[in-house]
């Protein structure tokens, strides 16, 4: 915006010098140049010598060429060594051609007199350009605090524009003044508040729905084991697991709207050792564990700063995950140990998942398409894991294995004792 006020300033500068330097201010006046110059100028009957003298006085004072010419425009004098042997046949009085600007006049007494001016018309003088320069510089500080204030709260809502897309529902813009940008923070702010009660609500519907799934489900549990000496083995055994299932699906759906909605409670945070809740886990699956600590960071071992019950969540869900899709081979387990994070490889022997798929799998309820119903799971085991993830600092992505199969690396950050 200042550099289109500079601009602005410049042209106006143009225009102005063109209109006071244009030819056109001399054409208005021709009247008085051709008069004042029969005036001034010897007559026809004088010698050309006294006419050239004339000439040069006046040329010099006018810092121009003077031509004089006959009625039948041929050539009787000038100061111009090269100056036109006749006059242009379509000349008007007050007719301008050529550059310098040149001018002729049509005398009283039917002479014509050609005036080709020495002065370079659009050359701005020293105090011109000094003027301009101080203008121009006054009109940049005095918009500057303008355009600075103006840029400032569009920077501003530039950012609450990015922070709102990152997720942070409660960005809101402060509105100053009744402008447009005015506006458009009270249509920001608008917005975002409707998208935030959006959310609220739909989280809130989950979360509550999923709590009242929880009462029937338990008198099924509990009519189940009623009726388990009457039903035969198979049934029950088939009940039971699909109630299990129902259970488990309940408790993510309730586990992810906490996360989603930062419900978890922070004070359940704590130093723990990774390593035994790792080792815990493996056990429970039967997978292969490896421990790997890089140099320098053998003292403090694999603590962190983290909930105990989530991240042992997310580890469950990643060795189940193995077990369930890789194979009759046991999931492989990785601990690598170094000075600023703990990283975490579970691998398995399965038949791998393609590149293209290999993010949609942490959305929820996503599953790969052709993957059989039989192995269980819901999709949101995975979404729960990317979100305990990030809920601690760290980040988990989904590569190729080694030797085929996929495997599963969450990186966290490693708790620093002073």
């Amino acid at each position: 915006m200042l550099a289109s006020l500079v601009l602005a300033f410049v042209l106006m500068a143009l225009i102005w010098q063109i209109l006071l330097n244009s030819p056109r201010y001399f054409k208005l006046n021709m009247e008085h140049f051709s008069q004042i110059a029969t005036d001034v100028l010897p007559a026809s009957g004088v010698s050309k010598e006294r006419q050239l003298v004339t000439l040069k006085r006046w040329g010099t004072w006018m810092d121009s060429d003077l031509s004089l010419y006959a009625p039948d425009g041929t050539l009787l004098n000038s100061t111009k060594s090269d100056a036109p042997a006749r006059v242009p046949d379509n000349v008007k009085q007050g007719w301008f051609f050529g550059f310098p600007f040149s001018v002729i006049g049509h005398l009283s007494d039917q002479r014509w007199l050609l005036m080709q001016s020495n002065r370079v018309f659009f050359a701005p003088t020293l105090g011109q350009v000094l003027l301009a320069l101080l203008v121009a510089l006054a009109l940049a500080l005095g918009s500057y605090p303008i355009v600075r204030r103006l840029t400032k709260r569009l920077e501003h809502l530039q950012e609450s524009v990015h922070a709102l897309g990152q997720g942070a529902l409660a960005t809101r813009v402060a509105v100053e003044g009744d402008d447009e940008v005015a506006h458009l923070a009270m249509s920001f702010n608008q917005s975002a508040a409707r998208i935030e009660a959006l959310m609220a609500a739909q989280k809130s519907l989950l979360a509550n729905a999923s709590h009242e799934l929880r009462s029937p489900l338990t008198r099924l549990r509990m009519a189940v084991e009623l009726m388990q000496e009457q039903a035969a083995p198979a049934i029950r055994l088939e009940l039971s697991r699909n109630i299990n299932e129902l259970d488990q699906l309940i408790e993510e759906i309730l586990l992810s709207s906490r996360l989603e909605a930062n419900m978890a409670n922070p004070h359940t945070n704590e130093e723990l050792d990774l390593t035994g809740l790792l080792a815990e886990e493996c056990a429970l699956t039967d997978a292969l564990l490896t421990i790997q600590v890089q140099h320098g960071a053998a003292e403090g071992g694999a603590l962190l700063q983290g909930d105990p019950k989530l991240l042992r969540r997310l580890l469950r869900n990643l060795l189940e995950n193995a077990q369930r899709y890789g194979g009759t081979a046991a999931p492989e387990v990785l601990l690598l140990i170094s000075p600023q994070q703990l990283q975490v490889d579970v691998c398995d022997r399965g038949a791998g998942i393609p590149l293209e798929q290999r993010e949609r799998i942490f959305e929820a309820f996503y599953r790969v398409p052709g993957a059989s119903e039989s192995h269980g799971g819901v999709g949101l085991g995975l979404s729960l894991v990317r979100q305990i993830a990030q809920r601690h600092g760290g980040q988990v992505q989904c590569l190729a294995g080694e030797g085929g199969g996929s495997c599963f690396r969450v990186i966290l950050p490693r708790a620093v004792r002073l």
